[in-house]
């Protein structure tokens, strides 16, 4: 995750460089349920709207929440599927937040309604995440049901209203970038705090999707919109938490941007984007899966590192006999092509090695996606 507004803050406020380093346990992904009542276009997960079988129980999650809290992982993110739709949503909620997890739910808001909104206030996650695709005409689209975007409004406002730090995810393609700048303001408007903004990965329904994938000029374009737009707020004051995903060459393209518009502080800037080291999958983000599956990350359901009914979290974890894992723990990666000649390896660590897999057939070889020039990253 690319933090742009946290970069933007060093800007004028700039703090001192140190060394990279790793939190004491990775952030956790877990899809508590596959089941949703939307079938987006670009779910990583492919779910439906019908049960899936072996799910874990509620007593399972409680046991590898113990383990996850030994292991001093520092975040859940509650997801799905839907999670809104497992029955002991709130049960798991709630004692995530008494054992001290920062505890987060990610949701497609469409379910967040008057009927459980004092459920999910009292509960006091940290944050949670509601996906818009772009405008109403354009998010039915994708999500694939008239009426989506209205009931995802209405679950952003409620959560807002309760006094939730909220936010609101946006998967970029070339079917919805036209959408980006309205859905800026929109999110401006609504006093919505937090703006994620997703690059499409090659995994689940998104690999199959991937021809629509935003070519390189419009994604370029698109980091120019964020940057200006997160620096607009930073100046008028306005208190905006703007980051990016699955796309980690958002951090040079980001220092070629101070370059042009700050350049007596972009040595500063290169020093906190190494600091901050790029992609971290299998590293500092992790993923159980419904049926208590451990990957690197959501975009890896395709590659089990072990399921946690047979070894606990913190044994699968640790396990560097797998050589995926041993080869996504170096820092730089050993990756070949554009990536393994590109001057900014040691910032964004090589991106999506899904991509390169899934584009490619190396997991090593090159992140095709990689919007920067060979100038830009020539050594």
């Amino acid at each position: 995750m690319f933090r742009i507004s946290q970069f933007i803050r060093e800007i004028t406020d700039p703090t001192p460089a140190g060394p990279r380093r790793n939190p004491p346990g990775p952030v956790v992904i877990w899809n508590l349920i596959r089941r949703c009542n939307l079938t987006c276009k670009h779910c990583y997960s492919i779910s439906a709207d019908t049960d899936f079988k072996g799910e874990l129980s509620t007593d399972e999650v409680f046991q590898v929440m113990d383990d996850l809290k030994a292991y001093k992982v520092p975040v859940l993110i509650l997801s799905g599927g839907e999670p809104l739709l497992r029955q002991d949503i709130f049960d798991i909620a709630r004692r995530a937040k008494a054992m001290g997890f920062y505890t987060a739910l990610s949701s497609n808001g469409t379910l967040i309604d008057e009927r459980n909104i004092n459920a999910i206030a009292d509960i006091c996650f940290d944050y949670v995440g509601i996906s818009l695709d772009g405008m109403e005409a354009t998010h039915d689209r994708f999500r694939r049901k008239e009426g989506a975007f209205v009931a995802s409004l209405a679950g952003l406002r409620l959560c807002r209203d309760r006094g939730l730090k909220v936010g609101v995810r946006y998967t970029m393609t070339e079917e919805n970038a036209h959408d980006l700048r309205p859905l800026l303001s929109l999110v401006r408007e609504e006093g919505i705090p937090r703006f994620y903004f997703s690059h499409l990965n090659y995994a689940g329904r998104g690999n199959k999707n991937r021809k629509t994938d935003a070519a390189h000029l419009t994604t370029r374009a698109a980091m120019d919109t964020l940057f200006n737009h997160c620096w607009e707020d930073h100046c008028a004051g306005r208190e905006m938490d703007f980051t990016t995903g699955n796309q980690d060459a958002d951090g040079p393209y980001f220092l070629h941007w101070v370059r042009r518009h700050f350049p007596h502080r972009a040595n500063h800037i290169e020093a906190k984007l190494r600091q901050w080291g790029g992609n971290a999958s299998g590293v500092n983000v992790a993923n159980i899966d419904n049926l208590g599956i451990v990957h690197p990350d959501t975009m890896w359901w395709h590659v089990p590192l072990g399921n946690v009914r047979e070894r606990p979290f913190s044994t699968i974890w640790s396990d560097l006999s797998n050589p995926l894992v041993a080869g996504l723990r170096q820092h730089p990666r050993s990756v070949g092509g554009r990536c393994g000649g590109c001057r900014y390896l040691p910032i964004c660590n090589g991106s999506s090695r899904v991509r390169a897999e899934q584009a490619g057939g190396d997991v090593w070889g090159e992140d095709p996606a990689c919007y920067l020039n060979d100038e830009e990253i020539a050594p």
